[in-house]
């Protein structure tokens, strides 16, 4: 709190100097707990706690004060949080906005940055260190859960060959899926059984780090 110039009986009025905050949230009680926690730090106002993009959006022009932070969840009804990040940027291009989801897959991660979100947090994140990371984006940082920050830095390491990485064995399997070849089919070509197959997969996507067909396409072409 700090004074604030005088008021109408010429008295000094009283001005918070919280951070306007916004929740945007569609579960009921993850929302209360962002709100009953963070809405009681000194550092942080409340202005708005909802549980969609449109609801936010629907709901700004009545707020006390145009929020400054915003909390988002990714997998919200209608819009998602990514989709949300364009739509509020527009609207408050000054805000900042700190996406949280149960979801660490890459994809999501580079999509939500794109978009323009300054922090990636998991939601298995303590609310204390939720806290650390929305003010980390007032100090100018870009907070993320360390799980997120391992893609990121993955990201940017060069991929060793899938040559070095995969057996024999599962770079056939690579290239019978990449030819088009269901589960069965491969099998027989490998003379092997079809839960193999499916462990062999598991074991290959671990060792490349992808999560899909698409990302296992991707990465054999990089080498």
């Amino acid at each position: 709190m700090r004074w604030w110039g005088l008021g109408r009986a010429g008295t000094f009025a009283l001005m918070s100097t919280a951070t306007p905050l916004a929740i945007i949230e569609d579960d009921s009680s993850i929302r209360q707990s962002y709100e009953t926690y963070l809405c009681a730090q000194p550092e942080f106002e409340c202005v708005l706690v909802v549980g969609s993009v449109e609801e936010f959006l629907e709901q700004l022009p009545h707020a006390a004060r145009p929020p400054r932070l915003i909390l988002s969840d990714i997998g919200l009804p209608g819009l998602s949080g990514i989709e949300g990040v364009t739509r509020i940027k527009r609207v408050l291009p000054r805000a900042e906005v700190v996406l949280i989801t149960v979801f660490a897959e890459p994809e999501r991660l580079f999509q939500a940055l794109c978009a323009g979100a300054v922090g990636y947090l998991l939601k298995s994140t303590m609310l204390r260190d939720v806290k650390a990371g929305l003010l980390e984006v007032l100090e100018g940082g870009s907070p993320m859960s360390p799980a997120i920050a391992r893609h990121v830095v993955r990201h940017f390491q060069p991929a060793p060959p899938v040559a070095e990485v995969l057996t024999t064995r599962e770079l056939q399997l690579v290239q019978a899926i990449e030819e088009g070849l269901s589960y069965r089919l491969v099998a027989e070509r490998l003379g092997i059984t079809l839960n193999t197959v499916r462990t062999y997969i598991r074991r290959v996507y671990d060792k490349l780090e992808v999560n899909s067909k698409a990302e296992l396409t991707a990465r054999r072409r990089q080498g």
